[in-house]
């Protein structure tokens, strides 16, 4: 059985918060030793909480000294580097969520003009309602595919000039694929034939 997600929010009843403090301070400490033990680092952790009369230190109140110790004769620049408060950890993942949704949207958006590309390419233009936008997006995107086209015409054609072919023939094998757009915006694919 799945654990149920728990909600990230101040507990105000007092036992309730009591038991999760002491459950969740537990597994802190063991996350902190293993990741000393496991990484090989210098780490330490200090708990301060109502419920109990000392700090709560982890290795020990040596370790802990010796490490604040070494933290504190780096430069205070190199002190700063990472550190981050409440306020910047929600900041940065605000920015890094907004980045991934405008990254997701794009790639959507691409998605859809492709879809939309291709069945006008078949005839189907009735079935959609493209504002002016739209039809700027779309635009872009043929463009972009009719550059991709020419830019492979021209790696084959090399290549096939490098193997002796004449570039007429390249060019005429090239011509037969290509799709022709009308100004009906209607597309068709027509077979060309040309001789030298």
């Amino acid at each position: 059985m799945t654990r149920k997600k728990v909600k990230l929010a101040f507990i105000a009843n007092d036992s309730s918060s009591k038991a999760t403090y002491k459950k969740r301070k537990k597994g802190l400490m063991k996350k902190v030793n293993e990741l000393s033990t496991l990484c090989g680092i210098n780490a330490c952790a200090i708990i301060y909480s109502p419920y109990d009369s000392n700090p709560e230190v982890w290795p020990s109140n040596s370790g802990v000294q010796r490490i604040i110790s070494e933290f504190r004769t780096l430069p205070e620049m190199d002190q700063n580097k990472k550190m981050v408060d409440q306020e910047t950890f929600l900041r940065q993942r605000i920015a890094k969520a907004s980045d991934n949704l405008k990254k997701q949207r794009k790639d959507n958006l691409e998605m859809e003009m492709t879809e939309v590309m291709f069945q006008c390419l078949i005839g189907n233009m009735g079935m959609f309602n493209l504002n002016i936008m739209d039809l700027n997006d779309l635009g872009y995107l043929i463009d972009q595919c009719l550059k991709d086209v020419n830019r492979r015409i021209e790696i084959l054609g090399n290549s096939r000039m490098e193997l002796g072919e004449s570039s007429n023939n390249v060019a005429a094998e090239a011509i037969q694929t290509l799709p022709i757009i009308h100004g009906s915006a209607r597309v068709s694919r027509v077979d060309v034939h040309i001789t030298f």
